[in-house]
């Protein structure tokens, strides 16, 4: 009896996935845990591994193809003994999804006197040419860096364009290739462009505008002193042969002590329940292209500045490769998100439910405070605690923030 693939749900958000490659092809003998393909998700692009042994009887489903809904059948694989009969019934179960290739393909859609673009698929068939191959991280970086993948000559396994051509490819660019586009009259409607949304930008949309919607939002904000905390942190670091503490690495810390300080402020709103939670599991938001994501650290309440620091260098870093596994960001009691790096003096995050707060940390700044009736000048760092009112109450919002600046402010607290 043949065995059905089905496009899987890769992360609880996930209602449809493109499918960026197939690492198998038709006729491939394989074994239960070999990887099949490479899914892009919400989160980010993931293997795909078969949980059964089998011959690859039909792929259904183009490489490339995007909007494939969870649970599309995508692939059949014959068992022992079956030839390639056995999978005509199922031919006509394929869907006939969108191709990928027209993604980020971007259209001119108004604008008097405004030079044509020429429009070119990134991915898929370019200019009636074959399929560019190319890894995920190799696309992201050629996104990133205006190298366009058709000029590049892949050097990895049948010619599949790897990171280092981008690279190669970069360094090679001619400074006086690129045109200076005429100028345009200033007239009727300005030109604009657009760009189809990523998977991961229509989650971030859904869920943050249910989000605002639907949970009742208030917020607290407190000015932190950071120079004790700064002067400690240079101290660590001085003593440190490689590793490196930030003050989001402090920031961390603190949240999850004073979650556990104020285990009020450690809940999620259930409907019917609360849920007080007796481990801080603190989410981090990390900019990525196209959106973000918030790889957790589990119990940061139990966990060292170091620890802390190489446990977010390392979640950062897969996040940014589009490598995060879901057990890498699904859960979490609280969230960060630091825009300190922007120079942003004070700003109000988005609850992500179900959590029920999120500590938007700005940029230390150095400002002038009164000490003893004396006016003197301080390294001051704006926090806002964004608070879900059906779970959280002013008072333990406030209690929460109190306790998170005690921390703040005299660092040496948290390492007791």
């Amino acid at each position: 009896m043949t065995i059905e693939i089905q496009m899987p749900a890769l992360s609880p958000t996930m209602e449809e996935g493109t499918l960026s490659k197939w690492l198998v092809k038709e006729g491939d003998k394989i074994s239960s845990g070999d990887v099949l393909a490479e899914i892009e998700t919400d989160k980010a692009t993931m293997e795909v591994e078969s949980i059964d042994d089998g011959i690859v009887g039909k792929l259904l489903v183009d490489e490339g193809s995007e909007n494939v809904p969870v649970g599309t059948l995508i692939a059949v694989l014959l068992e022992e003994g079956e030839d390639a009969d056995a999978v005509a019934d199922v031919s006509a179960k394929a869907p006939e999804p969108k191709k990928a290739g027209k993604k980020e393909e971007a259209k001119e859609i108004k604008g008097p006197a405004a030079p044509k673009k020429e429009q070119r698929p990134e991915s898929g068939k370019a200019n009636g040419k074959d399929r560019i191959f190319a890894s995920p991280l190799a696309r992201r970086l050629a996104a990133d860096k205006g190298v366009d993948l058709a000029d590049v000559k892949g050097s990895g396994p049948h010619g599949r364009i790897v990171k280092a051509d981008i690279e190669g490819s970069e360094a090679r660019l001619s400074a006086g290739s690129a045109q200076k586009a005429p100028s345009v009259a200033a007239e009727g409607d300005a030109p604009y462009e657009e760009v189809k949304l990523s998977n991961m930008r229509k989650v971030i949309a859904k869920r943050l505008t249910e989000s605002k919607q639907t949970v009742p939002h208030y917020y607290l904000t407190v000015d932190c002193e950071i120079d004790k905390l700064l002067a400690a942190r240079k101290e660590i670091n001085d003593g440190l042969d490689g590793d490196k503490i930030s003050v989001n690495d402090f920031v961390i810390r603190a949240s999850a002590l004073a979650l556990m300080k104020v285990p009020d402020a450690n809940v999620q709103f259930g409907g019917d329940v609360m849920r007080r939670y007796s481990r801080a599991d603190i989410s981090v938001a990390v900019a990525i292209k196209d959106g973000l994501v918030t790889p957790i650290i589990r119990g940061a309440d139990q966990k060292g500045l170091l620890t802390i620091s190489r446990e977010m260098r390392e979640l950062a870093g897969k996040a940014k490769e589009g490598k995060l596994a879901p057990e890498d960001y699904q859960g979490g009691t609280f969230s960060i998100s630091n825009l300190g790096m922007f120079g942003i003096k004070q700003f109000d995050a988005v609850i992500n439910p179900p959590q029920a707060a999120i500590l938007a940390v700005s940029a230390g700044e150095l400002r002038p405070v009164v000490k003893d009736g004396q006016l003197v000048p301080a390294t001051v760092m704006t926090c806002t605690l964004s608070c879900d009112h059906r779970a959280i109450d002013g008072a333990a919002g406030a209690t929460f923030l109190k306790a998170f600046k005690g921390f703040i402010d005299e660092p040496v607290t948290m390492l007791l």
